[in-house]
């Protein structure tokens, strides 16, 4: 473990990311409506299973990167106490600045922690880890029995593109997939669906038409290309906001949707 107060972390193994994107990462991710709409939609559910948490409830976001995410998880679990966790420091600087709680920078596979957790999160991040089922089946002896996994991942391997190999994703996701791979490593799934349903369509011709651009597989100009869908554009931005925030107030009342580009499960440790 090496906090992010502590000394260099040149113990702390290279993960299937690449920590530049941080910087990226940090400019638009509260306005741009992806992120946004993926927030309002965990906060809505960690509001609800913080009610059946007595004070005191200890909770951990496993690849906490520039804080997105982490400072929703503080206003939901206010009676607990909330760590955050990463193997990139470039990250944690940003999630410093983000958020009041404990940042660690530190590997599931080795974890610093004593105590287990009731409620781990992980966002968007199996997806860069080689062996997702080992990667479950450590964030699984974090959790206390009967403690809850909170899991969104990218959806429908017929969407892969330049984006996710300049983000270095090892895969995308069926529900089947993500379903047995959990079971296989010990949990119960209580609920899980596609959502982002809206971009479904935007994101299988973009890549498509934007993926001609690339048929080399130049990874430079995919890098560029994955910049290219952060850019803000005002209008479009502001109106696939609204509808995704509908859509993520329709999720957490508990319905699900017939299709997505991301995957929300939450799980619970035998």
């Amino acid at each position: 473990m090496v906090r992010l107060d502590g000394p260099g972390g040149s113990n702390i193994p290279e993960g299937g990311y690449d920590p530049t994107f941080f910087d990226r990462l940090a400019t638009v991710e509260d306005q741009h409506f992806w992120f946004r709409a993926r927030n309002r939609l965990i906060l809505d559910l960690c509001r609800r299973s913080a009610r059946n948490l007595e004070s005191g409830c200890r909770i951990l976001e496993v690849g906490c990167g520039t804080g997105n995410v982490l400072r929703y998880l503080e206003r939901a679990y206010i009676q607990g106490t909330v760590i955050g966790m990463d193997l990139w420091r470039e990250g944690l600087r940003y999630a410093r600045q983000r958020t009041r709680c404990s940042l660690v920078q530190g590997d599931m596979r080795s974890p610093p922690f004593r105590e287990p957790f009731h409620v781990v999160g992980m966002f968007d991040v199996l997806e860069h880890i080689a062996d997702d089922k080992r990667a479950l089946q450590d964030l699984h002896a974090m959790l206390l029995p009967g403690g809850t996994l909170l899991l969104t991942v990218p959806a429908h391997q017929s969407l892969w593109s330049y984006f996710d190999e300049s983000a270095k994703h090892c895969r995308r996701y069926s529900m089947a997939e993500l379903r047995d791979t959990l079971n296989q490593a010990g949990y119960q799934v209580e609920t899980m669906t596609e959502f982002m349903a809206c971009t479904f369509p935007l994101v299988w011709l973009t890549r498509r038409l934007a993926g001609l651009r690339n048929r080399d597989r130049d990874p430079a100009k995919a890098r560029k290309l994955t910049d290219d869908e952060f850019r803000i554009i005002p209008v479009v931005n502001t109106l696939l906001g609204w509808i995704m925030g509908l859509e993520a107030r329709y999720v957490s009342r508990g319905h699900s949707l017939p299709f997505g580009t991301s995957i929300l499960a939450v799980a619970r440790r035998h």
